[in-house]
């Protein structure tokens, strides 16, 4: 592996997004974009737009709701859509797999929870579940692997704004953190608490009630990496600038640099 810039973006919306994604992408120049919540079917996907900009690209699209997508300079081989157990299939595009210049790259968009008790928040227990199971199936520990996206998970109080005021919510439940907990055992780390332990960093803020400039935020799009990539580690940055602006997705972009073997 050469030098590698890794990125991941819930942009909510390709289709209301894309110049905003365009230009990021311009000046951040990754090599590899992971894409969540694209909001695209497969026919309306752009391709055309990405490889533009000089990126091959790769979707798990259902149309109004969800999708996943990735973006490389630098090729995808070993694509899987969804999850690779063999059970029965994942009704929402929330998952897609593919190998990059030799790092096995899977972008995730854990479903949401809605409360604590629902059957939504049941759903995204075993959702996280079987995510741990497909890992095993896709990647080895040993490797150069990233699992990166929206977890729709906090993983402990530093990544929001206000526990008092979060706590008995989905996103912060036990339960949830330790299904990331779980993930991150397999052999995963968190690269930006790699370089930064301050609370403050985070990742979405709601559109509403002036959060994002009140700063009441949530860091729940996380990069987990290797070990052998962890240690390869350069640079990790949420790039609060992309939430600015006009219509911005009310989640920042983060990348990670890694340098080559």
């Amino acid at each position: 592996m050469t030098d590698m810039r890794i990125a991941t973006w819930n942009v909510n919306s390709l289709k209301a997004r894309l110049p905003k994604v365009e230009e990021w992408i311009d000046y951040a120049k990754p090599d590899v974009l992971c894409l969540q919540e694209t909001k695209v079917g497969a026919d309306a996907f752009p391709s055309m737009s990405f490889a533009s900009l000089g990126y091959e690209v790769v979707h798990h699209s259902e149309g109004r709701w969800n999708g996943v997508a990735i973006a490389s300079k630098v090729g995808i081989d070993d694509v899987v859509d969804g999850f690779a157990d063999g059970d029965e299939p994942d009704r929402e595009a929330r998952l897609l797999t593919a190998t990059c210049a030799g790092v096995r790259v899977a972008t995730v968009y854990v479903p949401n929870g809605r409360v604590v008790g629902h059957e939504q928040y049941d759903h995204k227990l075993r959702w996280l579940a079987r995510l741990r199971r497909h890992v095993d199936l896709v990647a080895r520990p040993d490797a150069d692997v990233m699992v990166c996206g929206d977890f729709n998970v906090a993983p402990d109080d530093r990544d929001v704004w206000d526990p008092s005021a979060c706590h008995g919510g989905t996103h912060v439940s036990e339960p949830e953190r330790a299904a990331v907990a779980d993930l991150e055992a397999w052999g995963l780390h968190d690269v930006l608490r790699a370089q930064h332990d301050e609370p403050g960093l985070y990742t979405w803020w709601d559109y509403q009630a002036g959060a994002f400039h009140k700063h009441w935020g949530m860091r729940i799009d996380l990069m987990l990496a290797s070990a052998s990539l962890a240690d390869r580690l350069e640079y990790v940055l949420i790039d609060r600038t992309a939430r600015k602006g006009t219509k911005p997705s009310d989640h920042a972009p983060q990348f990670a640099d890694f340098s080559g073997r």
